[in-house]
């Protein structure tokens, strides 16, 4: 009896650090809103030109379209195609700073 415990005491420790990893992952939906929400501000501001602006959307574009062909190809996101856009927006992410604060005004 007291082994059942133990051993499912340990199986509890094992899947707490799993559940609190998925709590950190951001959605793909809302990682795209908030991409979208950084170069409309970008634009509004004029921390991003038309050029810049465009080519950001264009990616994200792309993004959404690559998901779109991942989720039908297998009826879901497996965890490498998952990693992959969690790449890839990590990425696209990074443009955005960079094109925000690059210097080049449209003024």
């Amino acid at each position: 009896m007291k082994a059942m415990i133990l051993a499912s005491l340990g199986f509890a420790t094992i899947a707490v650090p799993t559940v609190a990893e998925a709590q950190r992952w951001t959605p793909i939906a809302q990682r795209q809103g908030q991409l979208q929400q950084r170069i409309d501000q970008g634009i509004r501001s004029g921390a991003l030109n038309r050029r810049e602006a465009g080519r950001l959307q264009s990616e994200l574009r792309g993004l959404s379209q690559l998901e779109y062909r991942y989720r039908r190809s297998g009826g879901g996101l497996s965890v490498s195609e998952r990693n992959d856009l969690d790449r890839r927006y990590a990425m696209l992410s990074r443009q955005v700073r960079f094109e925000k604060n690059d210097r080049n005004y449209r003024r």
